[in-house]
């Protein structure tokens, strides 16, 4: 058995807890990828905890690179940043917990509405200053905003607020349910019903609009969709739907070897011998599991970078930890594996980690468990 070195990037100096690194300088190159690919305003959405990299980070890094709007899931997120000291605009649009539309207008939050049901229940709330309001159209995916059918209904609700001075009708907004496939003319469709809104918004009597429709890959691939604002989310992080750019990734999962052993062939390795080895070889532990967001199932390609060799994940995942095989080589306890980050040749990516598992990328960074901590590079 070879014996790696004591020094460098192997080094055992001690247990590190699992540590997802988020590099906002990846982030500042993605935004600046969108803004040369499109002249209107960039929302960076950062839901999910920015992707699972951490909404403040992300958001504060996405600002600084030129982004003007930011947007989240709910007023919670919103607020959050709001307390972090974010006074940038923020859009919230989903309202999985409802929408406090006293809050939202205390704390400066604008808030997305797409039905005459919630517009109502809304202005049951007077608030000062008045609620300021993007309206949600649906485009094409019925996953949410106004049907055609209810627009005009929803407009004279919306009219009547604001004469009341209860809200304000500033944005308009709608969704591609295409535009991953990187085909403009899968898009048309979605753009001309939002215009037709947009028409009969400024007929009835509203200001023009704050209109917005793309997120990453219409911002990315079509800029007809551009209308007057894009929402970048998944872009922030390095992941492209459409699969046209290449993004830089935007954080690094590392842990600590904590466990080796030389074992024998036919040595069964972890729950259920799913696998056994072929030949001796020096197996390591690393204490990532599928309760840290590591997927369950995965393909045999799957790999970890140790040292600057790759090193394949050996029979199941556990809940708390995982095998990997080492080969030749014993790295001391302590040394550091990335199991992923971004593209450099070697070291696995989340989109490796997608393929392998058989999901897509948002869902392997979006479930690292809050046993992972964090850090900034």
């Amino acid at each position: 058995m070879t014996t790696a070195p004591g020094t460098g990037r192997g080094a055992a100096t001690g247990i590190r807890p699992p540590t997802l690194h988020t590099i906002r300088a990846a982030i500042e190159a993605n935004v600046a990828t969108a803004k040369a690919r499109s002249r209107a305003q960039l929302m960076a959405v950062v839901k999910a905890d920015g992707y699972g990299h951490g909404a403040l980070t992300v958001a504060l890094a996405a600002l600084r690179a030129g982004a003007r709007w930011l947007g989240t899931t709910d007023i919670g997120e919103a607020v959050a940043l709001r307390e972090a000291g974010v006074s940038a605009p923020i859009l919230t649009w989903l309202h999985p917990s409802g929408i406090d539309a006293e809050v939202a207008a205390s704390s400066r939050i604008d808030v997305a509405v797409g039905s005459v049901e919630e517009l109502r229940a809304l202005l049951e709330t007077p608030v000062q200053p008045a609620l300021r309001v993007h309206l949600h159209v649906d485009t094409g995916m019925s996953r949410g905003g106004s049907p055609a059918s209810e627009w005009e209904d929803l407009l004279g609700l919306a009219r009547d607020g604001q004469r009341r001075g209860r809200m304000r009708v500033v944005g308009l907004m709608g969704h591609l349910p295409l535009a991953d496939d990187a085909d403009p003319r899968a898009n048309a469709a979605a753009i001309a019903r939002l215009r037709a809104a947009e028409t009969m918004l400024t007929g009835a009597g509203f200001a023009p609009p704050l209109t917005h429709l793309a997120a990453t890959s219409g911002t990315l691939t079509d800029p007809a969709t551009h209308m007057r604002m894009v929402r970048f989310g998944a872009g922030l992080v390095g992941i492209d739907p459409s699969g046209s750019t290449d993004l830089c990734g935007a954080s690094r999962l590392t842990a600590s070897i904590v466990h080796s052993a030389t074992v024998d062939a036919r040595t069964p390795i972890g729950y259920g011998s799913t696998y056994v080895t072929d030949r001796t070889t020096r197996v390591s532990v690393l204490p990532l599991g599928y309760a840290d967001g590591i997927p369950r199932e995965i393909s045999p390609d799957a790999y970890v970078e140790v040292g600057g060799q790759r090193c394949p994940v050996l029979g199941r995942v556990s809940m708390d930890q995982i095998v990997i095989d080492t080969g030749a080589t014993q790295f001391p306890r302590g040394t550091t594996a990335t199991v992923f980050g971004p593209r450099d040749g070697l070291t696995p990516t989340i989109h490796d980690w997608a393929r392998w598992s058989g999901t897509i990328p948002h869902t392997i960074v979006t479930r690292i468990g809050t046993r992972v901590r964090r850090a900034t590079a």
